[in-house]
């Protein structure tokens, strides 16, 4: 990843707005659920007092007289202190419900005038002992005029209101529920294309396949086919590569030969330097091989069986190293294997395990482990070993820090670019023996 802060988690970030949204739009649902609720109950409540006031302005008797023709004290109305109240106004006279107890349901001073008389106006207002009511009222026109007012306790609005908020929040919350499972399986199917194009990914840098497959969703495959220009182009690339490899070792080879021959001519002498020549000729011939097996292989990478080649590199080893006593101690799982070329996985665990067998006082570790898509082999000596400086220095091409003993200085540097082509990589540190540790990450 490049510079700067990581984006984080893709179907983290997709869940939380997803939840998000779905309690701003269950919050917002509730809220004009509950004013509905209220509007409804009120208007239930009203329509109750409405039919209040008109009963008792239908029976008001004619006469100088303020009567009723019947007694209108009627359950809920009968009840004291109950907020159920009704009262009548004419002039100075005034009917009042049992429940009011004699008390008037608004003062002179403080009784509300309808700006339309003859229709029936709200008039919310405190009762007599300071409770607060749902009120009508309604003025009729006369000499002197007559007000009736009708009261209801707000209980009787914010009760059914209440209670029906409560069985309204369980089911958004069980609604909430069922949309976050929602969002969670939606986001899984949604993401799992990604996931198949990871493993296809995968699959070709491990040397599985030689493109990513088909049958992707419309929204991803024109990240498929440009992934997959941009393996055919670096395959491309690889080969252009590997030709001019070849092209090298062929044009090499023959003043090599030549060069071979006339040191042999030379006897004793050029004894030295043809070995030498011998050596240079040995990697051309290698290279020349590794052009023509990667040549006919294609884009796809070989994989080759990891404990079967440390068990003949063991061997070889311990017979090159024949004037030392060196127990080696191998700990590699049966079917680990590397996407490497075989030759190359040779060339790489050889110089690692020659490098350790050349230093050790007498012991030397291999051991590997698959972690996630990579494998880590790790190779260790009870040797010396080397400080921060003299590891910079031997991964340096054609440095060696002892020149006393045999060798040309380019079996660490070569194991490194070799894992590197293949996207690994070496790391060198202290080993638990108190010499040399080196591990070689290569992928799996």
């Amino acid at each position: 990843m490049s510079g700067g802060r990581a984006s984080g988690s893709l179907r983290r970030r997709l869940l939380l707005a997803a939840l998000a949204l779905t309690l701003v739009a269950l919050v917002a649902a509730g809220v004009a659920i509950g004013l509905i609720l209220h509007r409804f109950v009120r208007g239930q409540v009203d329509g109750r007092l409405d039919e209040r006031v008109l009963a008792l302005a239908s029976d008001i008797r004619p006469g100088p007289r303020l009567a009723l023709r019947r007694d209108l004290d009627v359950p809920p109305f009968d009840r004291p202190r109950s907020g159920w109240y009704w009262q009548v106004t004419r002039g100075d006279e005034t009917l009042r419900s049992a429940s009011l107890q004699g008390r008037d349901l608004a003062p002179p001073e403080r009784r509300p005038r309808p700006r339309d008389p003859g229709s029936i106006r709200p008039a919310d207002m405190e009762g007599p002992w300071g409770e607060p009511l749902v009120a009508r009222v309604l003025a009729i026109p006369g000499e002197p005029a007559t007000t009736i007012l009708a009261s209801a306790p707000v209980a009787a609005l914010r009760g059914p209101v209440t209670e029906a908020l409560g069985t309204l929040a369980l089911c958004l919350g069980l609604l909430g529920a069922f949309l976050a499972a929602g969002a969670w399986l939606q986001v899984g199917l949604g993401l799992r294309p990604l996931a198949r194009l990871r493993d296809d990914l995968a699959a070709v840098r491990a040397g599985r396949a030689a493109r990513l497959s088909g049958g992707h969703p419309d929204e991803v495959r024109p990240l498929v086919e440009e992934m997959n220009a941009l393996i055919d182009q670096n395959a491309a690339s690889l080969e252009a590569a590997r030709a001019h490899v070849a092209n090298l070792a062929h044009g090499l080879k023959t003043p090599l030969a030549t060069l071979s021959l006339a040191l042999a001519n030379r006897g004793e002498a050029g004894g030295e330097l043809a070995s030498l020549v011998s050596g240079m000729d040995r990697r051309v011939q290698h290279h020349l091989r590794r052009a023509r097996s990667a040549a006919g292989a294609g884009p796809a990478r070989a994989r080759a069986p990891l404990a079967a080649h440390v068990a003949d590199l063991r061997a070889a080893m311990l017979r090159l190293h024949a004037d030392k006593t060196i127990a080696m101690d191998v700990g590699i799982p049966a079917g680990l294997g590397v996407a490497c070329d075989p030759q190359d996985l040779d060339e790489m665990l050889g110089n690692l395990i020659e490098n350790a067998c050349r230093w050790c006082a007498g012991e030397v570790r291999v051991a590997a482990a698959a972690e996630g898509p990579e494998v880590r082999i790790v190779v260790e000596d009870d040797g010396p070993g080397l400080d921060p400086a003299q590891i910079a220095k031997v991964l340096q091409r054609g440095r060696r820090l002892d020149e006393s003993t045999p060798g040309h200085g380019f079996g660490l540097p070569i194991a490194t670019e070799l894992a590197g082509l293949y996207g690994g990589r070496l790391d060198l540190a202290r080993a638990g023996l108190g010499g040399l540790r080196v591990t070689l990450v290569l992928p799996g």
